[in-house]
């Protein structure tokens, strides 16, 4: 079982949620394991959304929480993604991001965090 927290949802971290929950056996075949979506990361509450059963408001629930696996960061701009990116790489949870600006401004020191921690940092449709 892979534990995959979103952080953000809006377009992007609705549709990467979507994408898991919706497609398992598509999903789950080409990674040659089970995916879950553990939890997602928002200000926002989503009443009767079926992510009502995992959202949660503090990132310290993620980075402290030894069954995250991978953490997709969708939230847009530097700050606080950056923050919680770094955290979670120096926290042994490989990344993936979406995030053009954080990539621009941090991506070269990120990817030294995920090498010093033996991690992955990836940045899809971000370049």
């Amino acid at each position: 079982m892979v534990n995959v927290s979103v952080l953000g949802y809006g377009t992007i971290g609705s549709g990467v949620v979507e994408i898991i929950r919706n497609h398992p056996e598509i999903i789950n075949k080409r990674s040659g394991d089970n995916i879950r979506i553990k939890s997602v990361l928002d200000l926002r509450d989503f009443p009767g959304d079926p992510v009502e059963d995992v959202l949660v408001h503090d990132y310290s629930l993620i980075a402290n929480d030894p069954e995250v696996d991978i953490v997709v960061e969708t939230m847009g701009g530097v700050h606080p993604a950056y923050e919680f990116v770094k955290e979670a790489l120096e926290k042994g949870k490989s990344v993936c991001s979406s995030n053009k600006e954080l990539v621009a401004a941090h991506g070269a020191e990120i990817l030294k965090v995920a090498k010093a921690n033996h991690v992955n940092f990836f940045f899809e449709a971000s370049v």
